[in-house]
C-alpha cells in the first residue's frame, strides 16, 4: 500500500482528525480526498507526508480509509467505491453520526473491516475525545496500531455500539455546549466592565482548569461545587441564579435532544 491512512472528506471533523493523524505520524503517508479540492490542496502543502489524491487513490492505495462525510451523503458516497472494494480491503473508519457498523457493510456491499469512531474538534490540538468499536473483521493489531497512531488526538475510548451515539451526545456534540457557555461567561463579564479579550480568556482558562481538577481529584463535580460555595457568599448567589434558570436542566435536555436527532439520522 502506498498509504498507511486515507481521508474521504476534509471538512471539520475529518480535518480534525487528519491534521492530528498528520502531526503526531510524520513518518507515514497520508492520502486525502475531498469533493472541494481546494481543501484536500490545502492540507498537503501544510503537512509533507500528506498527498491530495483521486477517491478511487484513497480507497485502493489506503490501509485505512476514514469516512469523514456527513451521514446525508452516505448512500451517494459508497455507490462510488463499494465496486472498489472487489479489488481493496481496507480497514473502514467511519466517523458517520448514526450509522451502524451492520449499514456500513450493507452500504459497502460485502462484511468489510469496519472501525465506527465518534470523535470531537478538540482532536485537532491533541485534546479530544475519540470514541470507537469495531466488528470481528479488524484484527486486534489493526485496532491496537488504529489507537496507538490516533493516540496524538487525546483519549481514544473503546465503547460497546450500542452505547457510542448516546456518549457521542456528551463526547462530540458537547464542545458546542461548552463553546457557548464560555460565550455567556464572556458575556456577563463584560457587562460588569471586564473588557472583552480578558473576559474570554478568563471563561476559557477557568472552563479548562476546572475539568482538569475534577480528572486529576476524582471527587464529584457537586463536591468541588460546594468547596467553592462559601455560606452567604456570592458563588451561592450565582448558582442560586443559573437554578432559577434551569441551567442543569437546560444542559440535560441539549444532550438528550443531541441523542434523539442521532437516532433520527438512522
Amino acid at each position: 500500500m502506498t498509504y498507511k491512512f486515507g481521508f474521504i472528506g476534509a471538512g471539520n471533523m475529518g480535518g480534525a482528525l487528519l491534521t492530528a493523524a498528520a502531526e503526531n505520524n510524520p513518518d507515514i503517508k497520508i492520502s486525502v480526498f475531498d469533493v472541494f479540492q481546494e481543501k484536500a490542496v490545502e492540507y498537503s502543502q501544510k503537512y509533507n507526508n500528506v498527498d491530495s489524491v483521486s477517491l478511487e487513490k484513497t480507497v485502493t492505495e489506503s490501509e485505512y480509509v476514514f469516512i469523514g462525510v456527513k451521514p446525508q451523503m452516505a448512500k451517494e458516497l459508497f455507490s462510488d467505491i463499494a465496486p472498489l472494494f472487489s479489488s481493496s480491503n481496507p480497514v473502514l473508519i467511519s466517523m458517520l453520526a448514526g450509522t451502524s457498523i451492520e449499514r456500513l457493510c450493507e452500504l459497502s456491499g460485502k462484511e468489510m473491516p469496519v472501525i465506527r469512531i465518534m470523535p470531537n474538534t478538540p482532536a485537532s490540538i491533541g485534546e479530544g475525545v475519540i470514541l470507537y468499536c469495531s466488528n470481528d473483521k479488524v484484527s486486534q493489531a489493526q485496532v491496537d496500531y488504529f489507537v496507538k497512531a490516533m493516540s496524538g488526538a487525546g483519549l481514544l475510548d473503546k465503547i460497546d455500539e450500542n452505547k457510542i451515539d448516546a456518549a457521542s451526545a456528551v463526547s462530540g456534540c458537547g464542545p458546542a455546549f461548552c463553546y457557548m457557555f464560555i460565550e455567556a461567561l464572556a458575556d456577563g463579564a463584560v457587562e460588569c466592565g471586564i473588557p472583552r479579550d480578558k473576559a474570554m480568556m478568563y471563561a476559557a482558562k477557568m472552563l479548562s482548569g476546572s475539568a482538569d481538577m475534577v480528572l486529576q481529584s476524582g471527587k464529584h463535580p457537586g463536591a468541588l461545587k460546594d468547596a467553592v460555595c462559601s455560606p452567604g457568599g456570592t458563588t451561592i448567589a450565582g448558582v442560586h441564579a443559573l437554578e432559577d434558570g434551569a441551567f442543569r436542566s437546560a444542559v440535560m435536555n441539549a444532550v438528550t435532544a443531541a441523542y434523539k436527532r442521532t437516532l433520527e439520522l438512522k
